[in-house]
């Protein structure tokens, strides 16, 4: 039996998860050099996994300011051309 369409939600695997997968726990060993290729895929250590943000966004008072100096600057050039 299958899922209604409206039940099911666009990124339910894009969105972040608290579990890796084995390969994804060795890729990340081996990033941190903690696994070399002949230890056993049995046991291995905890890896800390944690989401990561994109940078926060500009304040609207911010891009204010900054189209505030952009207009003075283009107002300075206008004056020196004539």
């Amino acid at each position: 039996m299958s899922i209604d369409r409206s039940l099911k939600t666009k990124g339910a695997l894009s969105r972040h998860r608290n579990v890796l997968t084995r390969t994804e726990r060795v890729k990340q060993l081996k990033e941190e050099e903690r696994f070399s290729e002949g230890d056993s895929l049995f046991g291995l250590p905890k890896v800390a996994h944690r989401k990561s943000h994109a940078g926060k966004r500009k304040t609207t008072e911010t891009k204010a300011v900054g189209e505030e100096t952009a207009v003075g600057e283009a107002a300075k050039t206008e004056g020196q051309k004539q």
